[in-house]
């Protein structure tokens, strides 16, 4: 039996983003997927950040998706990511609570600076 407690109801998530993180050694990489995925996907393709931006430490681009790409895209990147690190959260209002507890990753987590990020929806 399910203890006590409220549920979210889906309808919150307004869309996804993936946050597909690189390096050097695999910028090129990261160049291929972005291209695939921006060819592929009805997705808006976020810049290029080389350098630490919000809570991600490292190098990242972001890709934001409508929900009912959610089941092409995760599959793809699933097979597709070559290694990288790709974070997945939905998008309800709540910045903190979604890239925290609300995320789902492929491949080694990246620990994230989650005090810059907003709580609350």
């Amino acid at each position: 039996m399910m203890p006590d407690m409220t549920l979210r109801d889906p309808a919150l998530i307004d869309g996804y983003h993936a946050h597909i993180y690189y390096d050097p050694a695999n910028r090129a990489s990261a160049e291929a997927l972005r291209q695939a995925l921006g060819e592929r996907f009805e997705v808006y393709l976020g810049r290029w950040h080389d350098e630490a931006v919000g809570p991600h430490p490292i190098a990242m681009f972001e890709v934001a998706f409508p929900n009912a790409e959610f089941p092409r895209i995760v599959p793809f990147l699933m097979l597709n990511r070559d290694g990288m690190r790709v974070l997945v959260h939905p998008q309800t209002g709540d910045g903190y609570e979604d890239h925290a507890t609300n995320s789902l990753w492929l491949g080694q987590p990246v620990d994230l600076r989650l005090e810059v990020l907003r709580r609350g929806s």
